[in-house]
């Protein structure tokens, strides 16, 4: 089954419409950006969505935050995991309260062997719990970019390590990235988005293509 991640939610309501469509994970973004929650709100969200009667894990994205702030609002909030989608070194995931999700960042002159070497190596920082994502390198930017990477560059490293699919994924695309990678899972965020804000209908069709395909 390939896992579904719906990120950067802001309100319940989308929160639980990915949760009743069957998303395994929502993210809630801390770091700076036009989707960004503070705690409070992302704790009154995580609060509802641990009601649901198959609630997704709940997944705080931060980028370059001390490891202390860090594990405070995921104390404070209830999260279940935390994305790492900065330029943290590998031995910070040790300071981590929960398992985590580091965000790699894939240039276009990159090639899969050399992909894979790396995160074999960076293999060695992390646990069972531990899960890569592979996102489109943007010059000065973290991740959100809704711009995606050469799909065909994640194939062999999603063969030997869970890994993550994220950028530029929308219902319309999903398909041919998961026939194409055959990834651990997908995040989305603008792609079931309309207008800029997080649209329900989107979010269900993003979720039922994924499981259509799983389905063969």
């Amino acid at each position: 089954m390939t896992h579904v991640k719906i990120c950067g939610i802001c309100q319940i309501e989308h929160a639980l419409a990915a949760a009743d469509a069957g998303a395994d994970f929502i993210g809630l973004v801390f770091a700076t950006s036009k989707r960004q929650v503070d705690a409070e709100r992302a704790r009154k969200i995580v609060a509802e969505v641990k009601k649901h009667k198959s609630p997704p894990q709940t997944v705080g994205v931060f980028v370059n935050t001390p490891a202390i702030e860090v594990n405070r609002i995921v104390e404070y909030c209830g999260l279940d995991r935390v994305q790492l989608s900065g330029d943290e070194p590998w031995s910070y995931i040790g300071d981590i309260a929960v398992p985590v999700i580091k965000a790699i960042r894939v240039h276009r002159d990159l090639d899969n062997d050399s992909l894979l070497a790396d995160l074999e190596r960076a293999w060695r920082f992390t646990d069972d719990d531990f899960i890569f994502m592979l996102d489109r390198a943007v010059p000065g930017r973290y991740g959100g970019t809704g711009q995606a990477f050469d799909w065909k560059l994640a194939r062999g490293v999603t063969e030997k390590l869970p890994v993550i699919i994220a950028g530029g994924l929308s219902p319309e695309n999903v398909t041919e990235a998961i026939r194409i990678a055959r990834p651990w899972g997908v995040d989305v965020s603008s792609g079931v988005e309309s207008d800029g804000a997080k649209d329900t209908a989107r979010i269900k069709a993003f979720i039922s293509a994924v499981r259509k395909e799983d389905e063969g």
